[in-house]
């Protein structure tokens, strides 16, 4: 049986500590050694948590909380390879797909190490063949454009990569990423590539995805129209396991890159399913990128939890969650490179605890899984900001700070620092009423002026956005997702209602095509199926 969290003494302490919890601007006033206290650096990111609103001992509570839950114990379980994913009975060992190629693991009679390794090494070979122009169309012609298809992790990950790491990557190549089955998608990314100069990877590990299939075999008639059958070997590779379907595709299963049911689709842009970031990057930055996630991985897996960052991230987490009763995170990148960095937080996030049953299969009788959101600074403080520092609802906040520019133009990269650390304070400390009256504001106008502040806010800081410090960012919030996974005492690493989602799809998708039974479907169903046929759906 997995213990009940809310039942713990320690719970009861913390639920007594939320009553009374200063606000964080008097917290910050009374204590002017708590910022340097509640700052932890480790793999080049610095964690500023001195602006949430947590005393040292209710973090101590949550420590203790930790680990009465056993998530040390199950955080040690899951690098030795167990199978703590106990639905579908299977290790969860992403951390595995960035190990050295040195080390040895073990997992059901087999060295993952070595076999993570040469999928890498096959990886690098073709990158490298592909950005030195050794591997070339059907025509001859070099490949200029790579076009990534998938949908989910198989998309999310290396989109946002590219984004994150478009200044290491290869300029003179164009790099598109197709995932929503709206042909729109897929129509927009071809519309003016060169068919003898594009090569697509399909990303799915059944090979079977609906929307990835429909999209790839899309692209597979468009390039077939353009240079002939015979073309599509030397224009499409695959990220799967299911060789027979990839080789009825066209593709020769030399270029199938392969990847394990131990790796989550959420957790896999650094196994194949980041090809293409490694073709963007090359080999070397695909490499630093992996030691950025090792670096942190080892942090994680040693270091004491009151110095830990994707320990403090994840019980912070937890504390605004239950204690707080702060439903909502919005991750807020002052940098442009990262603007799809918040949606891919979305998926690890909320596909990983967006869960209401415990591992023993007992409902869960608190809140888990916070929604997450953002877009990145200067930006989203034109747009949402006004409701995170008026609106009813608090909301917390995580933002990202990128110290040096890799586009330095004039005063813009120090703009962009202040507007950061001044909506940090803003969000923090807010502004009082007499501080709004002592600028000579008018009585009447001033109400509206004041910031009620005691916002939980993070800064999160790194010296630059290079391979290391992207795969040491992503790794901290994995593990700081794993931490709250593991002490709420939920499954972190199934999605049985995205699975469900795309079974009752099948079933209405053949009802569209006549060949189903409507009434298996309910009335609303089948009502929103005929209004959309009138509207000319085909």
């Amino acid at each position: 049986m997995t213990a009940n969290p809310s039942a713990s003494p320690a719970w009861a302490t913390l639920t007594a500590s939320a009553a009374v919890v200063p606000d964080i601007r008097s917290m910050i006033d009374a204590d002017p050694e708590r910022p340097i206290r509640s700052t932890v650096s480790a793999a080049g990111i610095t964690l500023d948590y001195s602006r949430q609103r947590i005393t040292p001992e209710a973090l101590d509570s949550l420590i203790t909380l930790a680990d009465q839950q056993g998530v040390f114990t199950r955080r040690a379980a899951m690098f030795a390879g167990e199978h703590i994913n106990v639905t579908e009975d299977r290790a969860v060992l992403h951390t595995a797909l960035r190990l050295p190629r040195e080390a040895t693991l073990v997992v059901d009679g087999v060295d993952v190490v070595a076999e993570v390794h040469e999928v890498l090494d096959r990886m690098g070979r073709f990158a490298n063949a592909v950005r030195n122009g050794d591997w070339r169309g059907a025509t001859g012609k070099r490949i200029n454009a790579v076009v990534n298809i998938g949908i989910g992790g198989s998309d999310l990950g290396p989109a946002m990569a590219y984004d994150a790491l478009r200044n290491y990557s290869k300029r003179e190549m164009t790099f598109r990423f197709v995932s929503n089955v709206d042909p729109t998608d897929l129509s927009e990314a071809i519309c003016d590539l060169d068919p003898a100069r594009t090569l697509f990877v399909i990303a799915s590990k059944t090979f079977s995805t609906l929307e990835t299939m429909t999209n790839g075999q899309a692209a597979r008639s468009w390039l077939v129209a353009a240079l002939g059958e015979k073309a599509v070997a030397k224009h499409f590779v695959a990220v799967s396991t299911n060789t027979e379907l990839v080789e009825a595709f066209g593709i020769d299963r030399a270029n199938m890159f392969g990847f394990w049911d131990w790796v989550g689709g959420r957790y896999s842009m650094d196994a194949a399913i980041g090809l293409s970031t490694m073709i963007a990057i090359g080999p070397k930055g695909f490499a630093a990128m992996l030691a950025g996630f090792r670096a942190m991985d080892t942090h994680f897996a040693t270091e004491p939890a009151a110095r830990n960052l994707p320990v403090l991230m994840g019980l912070l987490a937890v504390w605004n969650r239950n204690f707080l009763d702060i439903n909502t995170n919005a991750v807020l990148p002052y940098s442009q490179y990262l603007s799809r960095f918040p949606a891919y937080l979305q998926q690890l996030t909320m596909e990983s605890n967006g869960k209401s049953i415990r591992l023993d299969g007992s409902a869960v009788t608190y809140e888990t899984g916070a929604i997450v959101w953002g877009e990145p600074g200067t930006n989203g403080q034109h747009s949402f900001y006004q409701l995170i520092h008026q609106g009813t609802s608090p909301v917390a906040c995580d933002i990202i700070v990128i110290a040096q520019s890799d586009n330095p133009l004039g005063d813009q990269q120090k703009i962009l620092i202040a507007n950061a650390l001044a909506q940090a304070a803003v969000l923090s400390r807010g502004r009082t009423l007499d501080e709004v009256t002592s600028d000579g504001t008018e009585a009447a106008l001033a109400p509206h002026k004041v910031m009620p502040g005691n916002r939980p806010t993070t800064v999160l800081s790194a010296s630059q956005l290079d391979p290391f410090t992207l795969g040491a960012l992503i790794a901290l919030y994995e593990h700081s997702v794993f931490v709250q996974g593991a002490l709420w005492g939920i499954n972190s690493f199934d999605q049985w209602g995205v699975e469900l989602g795309k079974k009752v799809a099948l079933g209405i998708l053949s009802v569209i095509n006549g060949q189903g039974d409507a009434a298996s479907l309910d009335a609303a169903t089948r009502h929103s199926i005929a209004v959309i046929s009138e509207q000319g759906a085909s």
